[in-house]
């Protein structure tokens, strides 16, 4: 496992994000990681019925076209957050301004020897979560809200679970001792 992915982990252990880790997605024109919780049941229900996953972007508009389809796939798994990586508190905003109206967003930070107090007070203020790690250790310093009910779901919302579907599904095939991502 790359030590990135293992920081990654670490930091969605921190958050109390229970999932998969789903490292180096696309999202909103950025790279981000994704925590998700495959729903067995759903899976299941697809699997049998002949429903994988459908992230090619061109299928999914085509879903505006009722006459072309007359049932749609529940989404297989559930977006537990999304971990973005800066390197300081300037980007953190930034970064995850737009994600919030998916999920819990939650910026990870490199410990410094410096106070962020202020840094952290406005992040909190806007429902971002803050993760301060190293290769030793990822500690929780503000915890995420979860806004995105505030904004109600969206088709690129509903598009990026079918992406995710399929990368947890590659990943749980990938061989022992592969990278995943």
């Amino acid at each position: 496992m790359r030590p990135v992915q293992t920081l990654l982990q670490r930091a969605a252990t921190a958050l109390g994000w229970d999932g998969v880790v789903v490292p180096d997605v696309a999202v909103l024109g950025q790279q981000v990681s994704a925590v998700v919780r495959l729903l067995p049941d759903v899976h299941e229900w697809r699997t049998s019925n002949g429903w994988p996953p459908r992230a090619d972007p061109s299928w999914f508009r085509s879903w505006f076209e009722p006459e072309a389809h007359d049932r749609l796939p529940v989404a297989a798994v559930e977006l537990v957050g999304v971990l973005v990586s800066e390197s300081t508190t300037d980007r953190a905003l930034q970064s995850c301004g737009t994600l919030l109206t998916l999920a819990p967003c939650a910026v990870m930070l490199p410990r410094t020897g410096e106070s962020q107090a202020w840094s952290f007070i406005e992040l909190d203020y806007y429902g971002i979560g803050v993760v301060v790690g190293d290769d030793s250790v990822a500690e929780l310093m503000v915890p995420p809200e979860d806004r995105s009910p505030e904004f109600g779901p969206s088709l690129f919302g509903r598009w990026l679970l079918e992406v995710l579907y399929e990368r947890v599904l590659k990943a749980s095939h990938a061989p022992a001792g592969s990278s995943q991502g």
